[in-house]
């Protein structure tokens, strides 16, 4: 059986827990901690180490999704996390555009660790306000070889076409 490691990266609540929760397989194991800052209106909970979970594609295949802390004070998990990753995901809030900067800079960051396909995963495209995938990349001022794709997190079916969409990028380049 192969087994092939995956990143899910990004902002401070750009929906990288919900991302693993929906799709994965086995309960993830999440590292959240409530938040001792009552002045975040986004959420309560923040990943202070990893969430990690699993699916299988099929009896030959099995991926494992690591998801990233998004706040810069646990950044230093991102580099162990990264290593053996031979792809990653960076989520981006389409919906809140004050984050684009840092996803693109997280994006420079993890590409540094490792020479390894990514795809850029464009959430809550559900939401009246959200930027589309070809505004963001107009935004984030992302290669044309790289894919920004439509998301919802919380939709098995939209993670499930960005986990593909990223396998495929892997396996293309495995080939190349």
């Amino acid at each position: 059986m192969q087994t092939v490691k995956m990143v899910i990266t990004g902002p401070f609540s750009s929906g990288k827990t919900e991302f693993i929760r929906c799709i994965s397989e086995i309960d993830v194991v999440s590292t959240e901690r409530k938040l001792t800052d009552e002045s975040s209106k986004i959420k309560q909970e923040t990943t202070v180490a990893m969430d990690f979970g699993r699916i299988t594609v099929d009896k030959d295949l099995v991926l494992y999704l690591f998801g990233t802390p998004g706040q810069r004070r646990f950044d230093f998990m991102w580099e162990v996390l990264s290593e053996g990753m031979l792809g990653f995901v960076v989520m981006v809030d389409s919906c809140r555009p004050e984050t684009f900067r840092e996803a693109k800079e997280i994006m420079r960051i993890f590409s540094s660790f490792s020479p390894t396909p990514c795809v850029i995963a464009a959430n809550k495209q559900d939401a009246e306000d959200a930027w589309s995938p070809d505004d963001l990349r107009i935004a984030l001022r992302i290669d044309k070889h790289i894919k920004v794709l439509p998301c919802v997190a919380t939709d098995k079916e939209s993670v499930k076409r960005v986990l593909l969409e990223l396998l495929y990028t892997i396996l293309d380049t495995a080939v190349d």
